[in-house]
């Protein structure tokens, strides 16, 4: 599971064709090395990324991979699994997946379905209605709904099926960086974030200050998992997190594959979990369980996923409170 490529010449994007096809790891080079003699090494097993320089050619930093759509790999992270209607503790503020930080009503839009409201007064999610579900849902009232996942399976392409075809993505994810409602985050993102400046230009508007505007919602995410599949998700939410820390940027922008800060809801003694993922990624990437915390997954941002079933229906709304 090791590939290496020689960067003599303009073959940037020839590799970037067909790098990562099928889990296998030949690793995009981008015209920025494509001169002097070098190579560079994925090995995916390892989780090792090695630069054999020539002359005048230094390792690539995390801002040139950015740059060229490229961004480094982050390898064997723990990932748990959270599902939109999902009520998990209704005594704290993050405890229900009815909203999420980037959508107060994340389970409406995502379903469709709005049957009861959240008291204004409520802990989690006030004001946001719930009884949708991407999972299997029960219960004839408010008082008695609970949203419970399920297993999915490639025969219909992961998506649920006991609700209706979901509005949104259901390959969706969450990281622990907030670029919204964290203040640290909001604060340093386009500094933080590498394909800030690229989106303010695509937008023609500099949403830096804008609270209103993420640039992390709706991004693409690669993943390979626990069955070697590669399947791909959108961030739509943000987490894990032990306490308040959705600012994570060492974790989730570092190149030098870092631990989470996060030291909870994981299995693993050796790391906390680095992130949720949805029913449709649990089943696509080979989760051994339904609803776990030691399952593990190699990831890294794309800018673009191929084409697939989370292409079917994907995720475009911005930031809403």
């Amino acid at each position: 599971a090791t590939g290496a490529h020689p960067t003599t010449g303009a073959i940037g994007t020839a590799w970037a064709a067909q790098g990562w096809e099928n889990g296998k790891l030949g690793y995009p080079v981008s015209n920025e090395y494509a001169n002097g003699a070098g190579s560079i090494r994925q090995d995916f097993q390892g989780g090792s990324l090695t630069w054999s320089a020539g002359s005048g050619i230094g390792q690539p930093s995390s801002a040139s991979l950015a740059s060229s759509g490229k961004y480094p790999v982050h390898t064997n992270i723990v990932a748990t699994t959270f599902w939109v209607g999902e009520i998990f503790n209704a005594s704290v503020s993050d405890g229900s997946q009815v909203c999420s930080t980037y959508d107060s009503q994340w389970a409406y839009r995502h379903t469709g379905v709005k049957p009861y409201l959240t008291p204004s007064t409520a802990s989690a999610c006030p004001g946001s209605s719930y009884g949708g579900c991407d999972g299997v849902g029960s219960g004839t009232t408010a008082a008695t709904f609970i949203c419970t996942t399920e297993r999915r399976t490639a025969a219909n392409g992961y998506f649920p099926t006991k609700q209706p075809t979901p509005k949104q993505n259901p390959f969706y994810l969450d990281l622990p960086y907030d670029d919204v409602n964290d203040p640290t985050a909001f604060a340093r993102r386009c500094t933080d974030i590498p394909w800030a400046a690229a989106d303010n230009a695509a937008t023609g508007a500099n949403n830096c200050a804008n609270s209103n505007y993420s640039y992390m919602k709706n991004r693409w995410v690669q993943l390979t998992g626990p069955n070697g599949n590669v399947c791909y998700g959108q961030i739509e939410d943000a987490g894990p997190s032990s306490g308040s820390l959705y600012h994570d940027a060492g974790y989730v922008f570092g190149s030098n594959n870092a631990r989470p800060a996060n030291t909870q809801f994981s299995g693993d003694a050796s790391q906390g979990a680095g992130m949720d993922v949805s029913p449709a990624l649990n089943g696509c990437l080979g989760f051994a369980d339904l609803d776990g915390d030691n399952d593990h997954v190699s990831w890294r941002f794309v800018d673009s996923p191929p084409a697939g079933p989370w292409t079917k229906v994907v995720t475009t709304s911005q930031a809403a409170q």
